[in-house]
């Protein structure tokens, strides 16, 4: 099979309507939206809790995002032995299980048992992302999947900004270090008692995810057409993942884009406490962060349209600009105008994601699988916030945004020139 005829075996069929199991995938992007930003308020609770410094704070975070450079492939096999479904659902299991286990570390409280519950955590929402990303992108008319996956992605989106009301009313207003200006010391009494405040959170999480399992183990969704599926062994050997340019720069648009994003949201309250930016408290600043993440839900409902008019390797270029321009004004200048300007990232940063991943898996045909493990594996990227981190401890938290701009530079440069398919893969089906 070439990859013309796998992408037309993918196309939709005469008069299917795929829409209402993309309302229930948007459910499910909803939800891992949620429980990751939710780490947005939880970080700077750990910080105070377990007293640590920016960079034993981004560690914790860099743990949540191995998560996905480890099950990643491994789940891509998953998906190829018991479908697409039954992928779906055991990762929902995992989820539930690493919820489950955060209620345990704030019990304790444990800093070892809060890195393995996140990291549990993040397995389930690799294993969801391999298997919905590209579920979303395939099952509708191919000259649309940028714009559905952008759509599915602004769910994600609403999910962020609710995690962020969720964890400010829920954690960070029931902590005395929440209520309290950047920098107070606490007793070993308060600290043990901030601790347990992550415990009904991560119960209410654990009960939906519980309730999500058992709805998509029933339903009843389309089988993804035979472009979207592992070629067979012999044919396998004819194709080649890194012939397409698109795909391999494409890992690395999503790497360094995932990095910026969670190095904004996750440094954002602590940034905004400043003295010498915002001079607020953690709370106050967790309502100033619902700005980040609902500009980018603004933003993905916006450039799914939009993307329905213009080329989406344009939307993107203009959207990185927007974005390089300010992590550079959020680096340099002081004040709450710095806070401002890293609000506008986020709005800047919404459609990049689904974006990225679709125009990287253009053309890959019967290698889609395969190469949405690799792009979901380069979520890993968020990994390496530990370096803002450092840099915050060494040379002030506001220089860790200059990582953040060399991120936008890159992803600008995707835009431009690496998203080009190869004139081999640019074929797209008439059915």
């Amino acid at each position: 099979m070439s990859t013309d005829d796998a992408l037309a075996v993918a196309a939709p069929r005469p008069g299917a309507d795929y829409r209402p199991a993309l309302a229930l995938l948007a459910t499910l992007f909803f939800m891992w939206g949620f429980i990751t930003v939710i780490n947005n308020t939880l970080l700077p609770h750990l910080k105070s809790v377990f007293e640590l410094n920016y960079l034993q704070t981004t560690l914790i975070e860099s743990t949540w995002f191995v998560g996905y450079l480890v099950a990643s492939i491994p789940a891509a096999k998953l998906i190829e032995r018991i479908g697409y479904q039954k992928a779906l659902s055991v990762g929902l299991a995992v989820m539930t299980a690493g919820s489950l286990g955060m209620i345990l570390a704030a019990a304790l409280p444990s800093y070892g048992v809060t890195l393995a519950s996140l990291f549990t955590v993040s397995c389930g929402i690799a294993l969801l992302q391999v298997a919905a990303n590209p579920y979303v992108a395939v099952i509708g008319p191919p000259n649309t999947a940028e714009a559905r996956l952008t759509l599915v992605q602004a769910f994600n989106t609403t999910g962020d900004v609710l995690a962020i009301v969720f964890g400010r009313y829920l954690i960070l207003a029931r902590t005395t270090a929440g209520t309290s200006a950047e920098g107070t010391q606490l007793t070993h009494a308060q600290r043990m008692a901030d601790a347990q405040a992550t415990q009904l959170p991560y119960l209410i999480v654990a009960i939906v995810l519980l309730v999500l399992t058992v709805v998509i183990a029933r339903a009843k969704l389309p089988a993804l057409g035979a472009a979207t599926r592992r070629a067979a062994a012999e044919e396998r050997k004819h194709l080649s993942l890194w012939r397409h340019r698109n795909l391999v720069l494409g890992c690395v648009a999503i790497f360094l884009y995932v990095l910026a994003e969670i190095g904004v949201g996750n440094l954002f309250i602590n940034f905004a406490s400043q003295k010498d930016v915002a001079n607020i408290t953690h709370e106050e600043a967790a309502f100033y962060l619902t700005f980040v993440w609902g500009g980018m839900m603004v933003g993905r409902f916006a450039g799914a349209w939009i993307m329905r008019y213009f080329a989406p390797e344009k939307v993107l270029a203009i959207f990185a600009l927007g974005a390089l321009v300010s992590a550079l004004a959020a680096t340099f200048v002081s004040g709450p105008a710095a806070m401002y300007a890293l609000i506008f990232v986020g709005l800047f940063h919404s459609i990049m994601f689904p974006t990225i991943f679709a125009l990287a898996i253009r053309g890959l045909g019967p290698l889609t699988e395969e190469g949405s493990g690799l792009l979901i594996m380069s979520i890993a990227g968020g990994a390496l916030v530990f370096i803002q981190g450092q840099i915050a401890d060494v040379f002030g938290l506001q220089w860790a945004f200059i990582v953040t701009a060399i991120c936008e530079l890159y992803v600008l440069y995707y835009a431009i020139w690496g998203a080009r398919v190869p004139v081999a893969f640019t074929q797209q089906p008439t059915g």
